[in-house]
């Protein structure tokens, strides 16, 4: 336990990493960066031992983002990477359930909609790239919802408004 702690600190301080938490606090995602590979790496961290639970591998590329959410009772993880890639990974199972590869360039940001899932039955993730484009991809059925491709620069981040139950997303450049 000590020991990942320490290899958790040096990650954090060393690298470009990107932290989260999944289902209510209990795990702790970690996005880790570098030249090398992009992994995914799931930790328990809540428990008498801070043990690895699921590593996720499949991106060519950096990664730039990563999602969590439930669906149908299924814990989802998605990734976006300089692969130009948008991937879906199912936590409980340790597997890639789906992988997009509709962007022509980096992919930065992606996010699960609760919107479409709690209004429409629809399971989807919304992905932005720096080739000027928003994507929403149903990843149940494995097809590109809509395309907003009249941008003026590549997007950074999206993110769904709590506001109005979801239903807007908002955008931004830098």
């Amino acid at each position: 336990e000590e020991e990942i702690q320490i290899i958790i600190h040096h990650w954090i301080r060393t690298f470009d990493i990107k932290l989260g938490w999944i289902k209510d606090f209990d795990t702790f995602v970690l996005n880790y960066v570098s030249s090398f590979a992009s992994t995914v790496f799931i930790f328990d961290t809540f428990r008498s031992s801070s043990k690895l639970i699921n590593t996720f591998t499949g991106h060519t590329g950096w990664l730039h983002s990563i999602d969590y959410s439930t669906f149908d009772c299924d814990q989802l993880v998605c990734s976006g990477s300089n692969d130009q890639t948008v991937r879906v990974w199912d936590v409980d199972n340790n597997k890639q359930i789906q992988s997009f590869n509709g962007h022509s360039s980096f992919v930065f940001c992606v996010k699960f909609s609760l919107y479409h899932y709690h209004n429409h039955r629809q399971n989807v993730i919304c992905s932005s790239s720096y080739d000027k484009t928003i994507r929403f991809w149903d990843f149940k059925h494995n097809k590109q919802l809509q395309v907003f491709n009249k941008l003026t620069d590549g997007v950074c981040g999206i993110e769904f408004s709590p506001f109005n139950g979801g239903s807007i997303f908002v955008l931004w450049f830098i």
